[in-house]
């Protein structure tokens, strides 16, 4: 009987893609588990009008550990035409199955490490005063609030009057107050101080036992004075248990400038939902874009390791595959520290680093070039052959 069972979730596109390669690795670096298939997803929601079946929630709760491929959303009024017609009109409402899972599981604590790997052509250079370039190291971990904010899924359009009424006890919806319900959308950022102190505790936690000098809280108190201020209160409260640790403050939009001036001052980020989406996808556009950018949502029981990157349909089809499974490749790594098989996920990312640092074989992205079935033809790499080179020096 294998050790660990993990939950596949291809979902979508190139999740479908991708996450095949993830699991060749994971076999070749001796990790002792069995793989169990669960539906999600597009496919699912058109079907059955359920992207996240209760099936698959079941196979979560037994075996508490997923890999998460990707999935496609859409907007509401498209998802509803795309209902098998026997399903329409009877109150099937489209939500993110990834979104569905964080809440359901309270994965609360997203994890996103941007890293550059020495020899990717993709990472972030910058001029010099005498002219000349130079790259820096890029080592930044974004910790977000996965299951609050404006991600938390509290939202109307025409909201209900008794909406209306609790919003009119506030002063600033006076300029509002006439204009009619149909033509009012309202969405809720909510933050609570257990989430807060939940994620800014795991984000000084991760930053000792890693060896980083600072925490930086990334939100905007001087306009979100509430949400933004209590991530900002409770993160001086933690701060007080681990002093050795700076803690530093920037505003979303300062830091989207400050991260192409000067990457390699930051080392653990903390934000919540929005701004940690926004500032995670930053980040990684300075260590290769979404092709590098992996991702591990946790929680108390149950953890679901995912590449940040969508499900790019157009990409599934392809044959054969020249999608970058590098994202995907660095979940799993992720998954294996989890469940504190480190030295495994060690030898995954070191293997990953020797085949980016040879520059011999490369997918499209990695070669500037856009990606469209004729890429093999000008020496891009088929994404089965990324994987076969990591499993070469995995062997070595």
């Amino acid at each position: 009987m294998a050790k660990h069972t993990v939950v596949t979730m291809p979902g979508d596109g190139i999740g479908k893609v991708v996450l095949p390669e993830a699991i060749r690795v994971l076999d070749a670096v001796g990790f002792d588990a069995e793989y169990v298939h669960a539906d999600i997803g597009w496919e699912f929601w058109v079907k059955e009008g359920n992207p996240l079946p209760e099936r698959t929630l079941e196979l979560l709760r037994k075996h508490k550990l997923g890999l998460f491929g990707a999935i496609t959303s859409k907007p509401k009024k498209e998802a509803a035409e795309e209902l098998d017609p026997s399903l329409r009109d009877k109150g099937f409402v489209y939500f993110s199955p990834i979104v569905g899972l964080r809440q359901k599981f309270y994965l609360d604590i997203c994890i996103r490490p941007c890293r550059s790997f020495a020899g990717n052509p993709l990472n972030f250079v910058r001029q010099k005063a005498d002219g000349g370039v130079e790259e820096p190291s890029v080592d930044a971990v974004i910790f977000r609030q996965n299951t609050e904010g404006l991600y938390c899924g509290i939202e109307w359009t025409s909201p209900p009057a008794q909406v209306r009424d609790a919003l009119a006890t506030h002063g600033k919806f006076k300029p509002f107050s006439s204009v009619p319900s149909e033509d009012i959308a309202v969405s809720v950022r909510l933050f609570t101080r257990n989430a807060c102190r939940r994620i800014l505790t795991a984000a000084f936690e991760y930053a000792e036992k890693h060896g980083y000098r600072s925490v930086t809280v990334c939100e905007k108190p001087n306009v979100l004075r509430e949400t933004s201020g209590m991530m900002e209160e409770v993160a001086r409260e933690v701060q007080k248990e681990h002093p050795d640790i700076q803690l530093w403050s920037t505003n979303i939009d300062a830091q989207m400038m400050w991260l192409t001036k000067n990457p390699e001052d930051y080392g653990v980020i903390v934000a919540g939902n929005l701004f940690g989406d926004i500032v995670s996808d930053a980040f990684a556009g300075l260590v290769g874009g979404l092709g590098f950018a992996c991702s591990g949502n946790i929680g108390d029981e149950v953890a679901v390791f995912e590449p940040t990157h969508g499900s790019a349909p157009k990409y599934e089809k392809l044959d054969p595959p020249i999608v970058n499974p590098i994202a995907m490749i660095l979940s799993a790594a992720m998954l294996l520290d989890h469940v504190g098989e480190t030295e495994k996920a060690t030898n995954v990312r070191n293997a990953v680093a020797a085949v980016v640092r040879e520059g011999r074989v490369r997918t499209y992205d990695m070669m500037r070039i856009p990606g469209e079935g004729g890429v093999i033809a000008e020496g891009a790499a088929m994404t089965p052959q990324i994987t076969d080179a990591i499993l070469d020096r995995l062997e070595r």
